[in-house]
């Protein structure tokens, strides 16, 4: 009998992880959907349709109706999320395992200032000081306050995926030395305040120190036999590395140890100082799963579809400290 797995408009990564999943498995059936017609996982989908979009409450209910048509066991989602992690016992009446944790941890975590709050009074790692602004005149007093203590300024929307609202702020962006800097995510601060003053009142924003040194992007995933750690130094070039520092374990064993989630999720620290900062943690598999599970031999979409379905998978990691690429393949979608 086979196994029925269904991903919801995920990001084009999701090629790899759907690969993971069916690695060594002979019984697992996937079924894709998005409502991009060209996403290009569907190749590596068993199924494939277009999908709706659709507010919360109408989309857990397309949801709901597609995994009893499609005979889904489990579901794992990354659009809408957050409702659906909200509604979870209605798939686990229908008999759908739903691959995220239960919502009144994967509210907070997916606030960014929520999990800040949750992890200084849980005294978990170390977490940056920060600011939440919706008007101008506060923008700029935290600005000044952040700028106080440390050398330079960042903010970002708190709702955004992918960090594609977030800003550097550089004054120096100008002139002959500005066009050999990256410019997409810098502004000078008169361009902030230029573009949020169209607005008396704008959507949260976290203004908060930036933090020079390596960003490390943990994939985690509690398993029996111990949590997998899976560290991956990531800087501007597509070589990563993989690094086992004993600082970044040890946060990531206090925060299981305190919080604890069940399902896959990615930690991500920002060091300054060499002091690992928290920068967030995603309730989902991060979109570079599959260069950690390849230096490392662990395979996380495998195992966490097989504890999901309550099978008891070994595994180790090699914990061997290595550099990793990837490079783009082109195919007919």
């Amino acid at each position: 009998l086979m196994v029925r797995i269904w991903l919801n408009h995920w990001f084009s990564t999701a090629y790899n992880i759907i690969n993971l999943i069916k690695e060594n498995e002979h019984d697992f059936y996937v079924i894709g959907t998005n409502d991009n017609i060209h996403a290009v996982y569907k190749n590596v989908c068993d199924e494939w349709y277009v999908e709706p979009v659709l507010k919360d409450d109408e989309y857990v209910e397309f949801c709901l109706s597609f995994c009893k048509e499609h005979s889904v066991d489990i579901f794992m989602p990354r659009r809408g999320m957050l409702a659906i992690s909200k509604n979870k016992s209605k798939f686990e009446s229908i008999g759908v395992k739903v691959m995220v944790d239960d919502f009144n941890i994967v509210d907070i975590l997916n606030h960014k200032t929520e999990a800040y709050e949750l992890f200084s009074k849980r005294q978990i790692g170390y977490v940056p000081d920060y600011k939440t602004v919706t008007n101008i005149n506060d923008f700029l007093e935290a600005y000044e306050f952040i700028l106080d203590k440390y050398k330079q300024v960042c903010f970002k929307f708190i709702k955004d995926e992918g960090g594609k609202s977030y800003r550097l702020i550089d004054n120096n962006r100008k002139g002959y030395a500005a066009l050999f800097k990256k410019q997409n995510t810098r502004m000078t601060l008169d361009d902030v305040v230029d573009a949020l003053s169209e607005r008396d009142e704008f959507s949260p924003i976290i203004v908060m120190p930036f933090l020079p040194g390596d960003e490390v992007s943990v994939d985690c995933l509690k398993t029996d036999s111990g949590i997998v750690m899976l560290p991956r130094v990531k800087d501007a070039t597509r070589v990563e590395k993989i690094k086992y520092d004993a600082k970044i374990l040890e946060m990531c064993g206090d925060f299981y140890a305190k919080i604890g989630l069940e399902c896959p999720c990615n930690i991500q620290f920002k060091y300054l100082d060499d002091i690992p900062f928290f920068l967030e943690v995603n309730t989902r598999m991060s979109g570079g799963i599959q260069m950690s599970c390849l230096a490392s031999g662990v395979n996380i979409p495998n195992l966490a579809v097989n504890k999901l379905l309550g099978r008891k998978k070994e595994w180790n990691n090699n914990k061997e400290e290595k550099c990793i690429s990837h490079v783009e393949v082109p195919m007919i979608v």
